[in-house]
């Protein structure tokens, strides 16, 4: 009869806790991040803490545990947090490239409401405004990260459609748009697509 053996616990070393998109559940939900220890184990029980063999991430729903890359998945909040702040890092770069017009400055407000921010206003938008033109970069690489390709080129056709606002696309315009494709993880030739599309679309309007 064996008495004694080798086994791995994951209920010693907590390492932090918080709420990850949990993949089983399929929503957000309290995890903890746990360091998995190998034992030696007497009658079953843990004895002896050896050796460290890795961490995992447990759900404390559905009690699965996950790989730690899980917790790079944004939650359902953060998401929702992302897609209007990508909006207004889009709009800003096309208002610096157009210049703000009333109409150009509607549309812009317009957009990041559609994007998940009613409150929005025109306070706000001359505060993004005031922002270094790179501060915009990394909102524009969180939703590239976290959207669709579809997604992507709906965000791309929402700047375009503020640059038209006002009227034909200036160079300034075109370029800043490229760099927010660019940003959102699109080629050239891709991006040349989209554009052009809502181009035409606003000319047969």
């Amino acid at each position: 009869m064996i008495i004694f053996g080798f086994s791995v616990f994951y209920f010693l070393g907590l390492i932090g806790t918080g709420q990850f998109a949990c993949p089983n559940c399929g929503g957000d939900r309290e995890y903890q991040h746990r360091t998995a220890r190998r034992f030696f184990t007497l009658f079953f029980i843990p004895v002896i803490p050896l050796d460290k063999v890795g961490e995992v991430v447990q759900c404390q729903t559905c009690k699965l545990r996950f790989d730690p890359a899980v917790l790079q998945r944004p939650t359902s909040a953060q998401l929702a947090s992302a897609l209007p702040t990508g909006m207004r890092a889009a709009a800003a770069v096309v208002l610096r490239a157009g210049g703000s017009s009333e109409a150009a400055v509607r549309a812009a407000i317009d957009a990041v409401r559609a994007a998940g921010s009613p409150g929005y206003d025109v306070a706000q938008l001359q505060s993004d405004l005031s922002l270094p033109a790179e501060a915009a970069a990394d909102p524009l690489r969180a939703l590239a990260a976290n959207l669709t390709l579809d997604a992507c080129e709906r965000y791309l056709a929402s700047a375009v459609r503020i640059g038209l606002a006002d009227g034909p696309l200036s160079p300034a315009e075109l370029d800043g748009l490229r760099w927010i494709a660019s940003n959102l993880g699109m080629t050239p030739a891709h991006a040349h697509g989209v554009i052009s599309t809502v181009e035409s679309s606003a000319t047969l309007d």
